[in-house]
Formats: structure tokens, sequence, C-alpha cells
């Protein structure tokens, strides 16, 4: 039988190496903290600048993703069917002449030239220059063409999942924002803009290239300890730039063609076929409309 006394003992053992590890702990904290006071407060602006910077480049290129879908959706959308809804209005307008024909009567008439009106309407500028001009003055298959280079439209929506992934890896390596001096500046613009226009075209091939060429390219210099002003500047500057990229990416949510890709956000190259699919069956239907009324 034990007493309290031995109970007491047999019990230390086990509380021994339970208090060892609390004295550790709060040596440990204490050990942080005394470096974090220690710390210069550039250090910490610092780091916060750098978290800022990466939070931005990975914001830029999920921006710049979807800008490569709603750009090739678009383009494929005008490709595919375009056709259709052209011939979609053509029998518009058909069906409203037989039924103008048949009646006699005025509204009809009307009618049917407003609808053979929206058939043959004046070309605008846009139409006329479409798939020709973009923001920057060309589309990249015009510039393509005037600089002797292949054309090579988008074949898809959405790059695939490898030409993804290249993308990312370069744009988080060869970020602009990454420069340290205005040389360096240029030469990543120069690169990002070629790795932009190969995403563009889901070109794998022509990205695992360019991640060569950047591997083998001279390294930065390591960035230097900034002054406490330097690095309040640059984080007013990327939170503008953020602000920039967050209306771009709204803009570009709201738009007709961004409204469309969030239908099917996983596979919006099968929302094109199912459109298709779609003004098929209406083509059809309009066309057994249109012998019904000339036949009789």
């Amino acid at each position: 039988m034990t007493t309290p006394e031995t109970d007491d003992v047999a019990g230390q053992p086990e509380e021994q190496p339970r208090e060892r590890l609390k004295d550790r702990l709060k040596e440990r904290l204490n050990e942080r903290a005394q470096e974090r006071s220690a710390e210069r407060p550039e250090a910490r602006l610092e780091r916060a600048v750098r978290a800022a910077e990466q939070a931005l480049i990975e914001f830029e290129i999920a921006v710049e993703t979807f800008r490569v879908e709603v750009e090739n959706f678009s383009r494929l959308h005008h490709q595919k069917l375009g056709p259709m809804y052209s011939r979609l209005d053509e029998l518009e307008a058909l069906i409203a002449e037989a039924t103008a024909a048949r009646t006699g009567d005025p509204e009809d008439h009307r009618k049917a030239d407003e609808a053979r009106a929206r058939v043959m309407p004046m070309p605008g500028v846009e139409e006329l220059f479409h798939g020709w001009m973009d923001g920057d003055g060309l589309f990249p298959e015009a510039s393509a063409m005037l600089t002797d280079q292949p054309v090579r439209p988008p074949q898809r929506v959405r790059p695939s999942e490898e030409a993804r992934k290249l993308y990312r890896a370069l744009a988080r390596k060869a970020h602009p924002d990454l420069a340290q001096d205005e040389r360096e500046r240029e030469r990543r613009d120069e690169f990002i803009a070629r790795v932009n226009a190969a995403y563009g075209r889901g070109d794998a091939a022509l990205l695992r290239e360019l991640a060569e060429e950047w591997d083998a390219g001279p390294v930065p210099p390591e960035q230097q300890p900034s002054e406490s002003e330097e690095l309040y500047a640059r984080l007013e500057w990327l939170s503008q730039r953020k602000e920039l990229l967050t209306a771009v990416a709204q803009e570009l949510e709201e738009s007709a063609i961004g409204s469309m890709l969030k239908m099917a956000p996983d596979d919006p190259d099968t929302l094109l076929d199912e459109i298709a699919e779609k003004l098929l069956a209406q083509v059809a239907e309009q066309e057994a409309e249109l012998e019904r009324l000339t036949a009789s």
C-alpha cells in the first residue's frame, strides 16, 4: 500500500519533462521577442514590401490568364459561331419577307424591311478591322503577318494545363516588378511580352524554350536593404497597381464574353460547342419555317 508521499515521488518523473519543455518554449519566445525588438524598422517594412510584391504578381498572373481566355473565347466565338448568327439573321429576314408577300399587310412589310436592314448593316470601323486592331494597335495575327512571322491563332479558349503551369512559373521568375533598375525592367518587359504572346497561342513548346532562355540569362543582383522612404513609396505603387488590376479584372468579368465564361469556368471550350449545337437547331427550325411559308 502506497502513501501520499510515495505517490508524489512517483509522479515527479512525469512532471519534470513537461516543466522542462515549458521552460524551453518560454526561452524560445523570449529570444524571438528580443530579436524582433532589436530588428531595424526598415527590415520589417522590407518584408512587407516583398510580401506585397509576391501577392501582386500572383494577382497579375490570375488577371492575365483570364484576359487571355476572354480574348481567345471572343475570337473563337466569332470564327465558329459568326456564320451561324449571320444565317439566322438572313433566315429571319427571308421569313419576314415571305410573310409580308403572303399577307400584303403594311405592318408586315415594315417588319420585313427592318429584318433585312439588320442583315446588311453599315459596317463600322470595329467590324471593318475585326481581328486586326486592339488596344496596342494590332492583333497578334496582323502583327505576325507584317513581320513575316507565321500566323498562329488560338486553337482553344483555355491553353493546356502544361502551358498554364509554364506561364505561371515564368511570370513569377521574370516579372518586371522584380527588377532592381530601369535596364533590368526593360529586359523583363521585353521577355514577358514574348511569354504572354506564346501563352495566348497556347504554345507550350515555345514556353519551354523561353524557360530555358531565362534560366540561362543573367541573374539580377540581390536587392540590398532600402531606405524607409523608398519602401513606403514602393508600397504605395503596389497598392495603386492592385487597384488598377482590380478594375481591369472587374471589367473583364462584367463583359459579355466574361459573363459567358462564368457559365463554364472548368471547360469553356465545351461551352462553344454547346452554343453551336443550339444555334444549329435554331437554324434548322427557321429553315423549316421558311420552307413552309414558301411552299404553300
